[in-house]
C-alpha cells in the first residue's frame, strides 16, 4: 500500500520528466531535418513558355536582330536559365565549366528555392539587356510580365524563399550578361549589321554576291562567322563547296536556277502556302527564322504539359543550336560568297523574273535577303532547331504547327507533320518556291544544321 501511495506521489513528476525528455528528443531530431524543396521538375513549363512568348513578340520588331543576334540572345538566355536552376534538376547537370571565363554564382544546396521565381527574375533581367533598343511599349511588357508572375509566385511560397530566388536569378543573369559582353563580334552587333564591309572588295569572280533591289547596298553581318559558339569548333563552320559556277545551259548550276524559275512562275497554291508559311523573313511582320523554332518548342511544351526541367533543357539546347548554326552558316556564306538566284536568273535566263517574297509592311516587291545565298540560313537553323527538339521529344514526334494561325496578311494556316525532321526539310525547301535560294543552298543548309545540333546534343547534359 505504501509503495502504491509513493508511486502516486512521484508519477506526475515522472510524467513531466517523460514529456520533457520527449520534447528534448524531438528538438534534437528537428536539428537533423533537411527541408525538402521542390525540384525543378515539380513545376510546370509555364514560366519558360510565357517568357519565350514575349521574346518572340519583341524580337518581331527588333531591327538588326535577324538573322544572327536573335538566336544568340536565345542561347545566352537559355543557358543562363538552365544553369540558374541546375541545383534543382533531377536528371541534368551543369555544363558551365565548358566555357572559359564564365563564372556563375551557385545556388545554396541547403536552402529552398522557388525555381519559377528564379527563372522569372533572370529572364526579365536579360531581356531588358538584350532588347535595350525596344520601343517603350514593348520594353514595359517585360516589367508587366515580371510583376504578374512575381505576384503569382508570392502566393506559392514564403517571402524569404522568393527573395532568395529572385536574388539568385538576378545574380546568374548578371554573370551571364557580363560573359556575353566579352564576345567581341556578337555583343551588340545589332547596332551595326554592316561593320564597314564593302561587297565590291570581295566580288572578284563570276557568280559572287552583289546587292539586289529592293535591299540595302551592303550584305548584313559579314563577320558573324566569328561570333562565339557553344558546341562547335572552327573546323565545324565550313560546309562543303557549292556547285561549280557556270552559265552553260547544260550545267548543274543552270539547271538549279531553272528549277527556281519553274517553282515560282505560275506556281500552284501549295507552293505559295509553303513559301509564305515558313518565310519569317520580314521585320515587323513575324519573328525571325531562328526564333521560329522557339515558337515550335512552346507549342510542344503546351501539347505535352512539359515540366520546367524539360522546358529549360530544351530552351538551352534549341538556343545554343540556333546560335551555332547561324555562326557556321554565315561563316560559309561569306567564304563562298554565292550570288542569289535573282542575280543569276535576271542575267542569264529572264531579266524580268522576280522572287516571290513581297513585303506587305512597306510595299516592297521581289525581295531577296541581303547576304550571300549558300548555304541557306533558314535551312541551317531549321535543321538545328529540329534536331535539338527531336533529341528531347523524339524523332517521330508528330505535331501541327500553329505558329501563324489566324494571320490574314499572308498564308499562315496550320500545317501538320510527322516529325521535326519533316518540318525542317519543308522549311528548307520553302526557300526555292519563294525564289530566294537554289536547291543546293537548302540541302547543304539542312546537312550543316543537323551536324551543328548533334554537337550541342552531345554536350554532357545528363547526370
Amino acid at each position: 500500500m505504501g509503495i502504491l501511495t509513493n508511486f502516486k506521489k512521484i508519477f506526475p513528476i515522472l510524467l513531466l520528466m517523460g514529456i520533457v525528455f520527449t520534447a528534448c528528443n524531438n528538438d534534437e531530431n528537428d536539428n537533423d531535418l533537411v527541408i525538402e524543396s521542390k525540384s525543378v521538375a515539380d513545376y510546370s513549363y509555364d514560366v519558360a513558355f510565357e517568357w519565350n512568348d514575349l521574346f518572340l513578340e519583341i524580337e518581331r520588331y527588333a531591327a538588326g536582330y535577324r538573322p544572327g543576334p536573335a538566336p544568340r540572345a536565345l542561347a545566352y538566355i537559355g543557358l543562363a536559365s538552365y544553369e540558374a536552376c541546375v541545383n534543382g534538376f533531377e536528371k541534368h547537370k551543369s555544363i558551365a565549366t565548358l566555357y572559359p571565363g564564365l563564372k556563375l554564382p551557385v545556388a545554396d544546396a541547403t536552402a529552398e528555392y522557388h525555381w519559377p521565381a528564379v527563372v522569372n527574375s533572370l529572364r526579365a533581367n536579360l531581356m531588358r539587356r538584350f532588347f535595350r533598343s525596344a520601343s517603350n511599349t514593348l520594353f514595359e511588357k517585360i516589367t508587366t510580365l515580371e510583376n504578374k508572375l512575381g505576384s503569382k509566385y508570392r502566393t506559392e511560397s514564403t517571402e524569404d524563399v522568393i527573395q532568395r530566388s529572385v536574388a539568385h536569378g538576378r545574380a546568374v543573369a548578371d554573370a551571364v550578361w557580363e560573359w556575353s559582353t566579352t564576345d567581341a563580334t556578337g555583343h551588340d552587333a545589332y547596332l551595326d549589321p554592316f561593320k564597314g564591309y564593302n561587297w565590291a572588295d570581295y566580288s572578284n569572280k563570276p557568280g559572287h554576291w552583289r546587292p539586289t533591289v529592293p535591299g540595302p547596298p551592303q550584305p548584313m553581318f559579314p563577320f558573324w562567322g566569328r561570333a562565339r559558339t557553344f558546341a562547335i569548333s572552327e573546323s565545324d563552320k565550313l560546309c562543303p563547296p557549292p556547285l561549280p559556277f557556270s552559265e552553260s545551259p547544260t550545267s548543274p548550276m543552270f539547271n538549279q536556277a531553272m528549277e527556281v524559275v519553274a517553282q515560282t512562275v505560275n506556281a500552284p497554291y501549295e507552293n505559295i502556302w509553303i513559301a509564305e508559311f515558313w518565310s519569317d523573313d520580314l521585320l515587323n511582320l513575324t519573328f525571325s527564322p531562328g526564333p521560329r523554332w522557339t515558337a515550335v518548342a512552346n507549342q510542344v511544351y503546351k501539347n505535352e504539359k512539359s515540366n520546367l526541367e524539360t522546358a529549360l533543357l530544351c530552351d538551352a539546347k534549341v538556343g545554343m543550336a540556333l546560335n551555332d548554326a547561324a555562326v557556321a552558316c554565315w561563316h560559309s556564306k561569306f567564304f563562298y560568297n554565292v550570288e542569289r538566284p535573282e542575280s543569276y536568273i535576271k542575267r542569264v535566263i529572264d531579266p524580268k523574273w522576280e522572287p516571290v517574297l513581297d513585303n506587305p509592311t512597306n510595299g516592297d516587291k521581289g525581295f531577296s535577303p541581303p547576304f550571300p545565298a549558300y548555304p541557306s540560313g533558314h535551312s541551317t537553323m531549321g535543321a538545328a532547331g529540329a534536331e535539338a527538339l527531336a533529341s528531347i521529344f523524339g524523332y517521330d514526334y508528330a505535331m501541327t504547327d500553329r505558329c501563324h494561325e489566324n494571320r490574314s496578311d499572308f498564308e499562315g494556316r496550320p500545317r501538320s507533320y510527322g516529325s521535326f525532321q519533316e518540318m525542317a526539310e519543308e522549311n528548307a525547301w520553302s526557300r526555292v518556291p519563294l525564289g530566294v535560294h537554289y536547291r543546293m543552298d537548302c540541302e547543304q543548309g539542312v546537312n550543316q544544321g543537323y551536324r551543328v545540333a548533334r554537337k550541342v546534343n552531345r554536350l554532357p547534359w545528363n547526370k
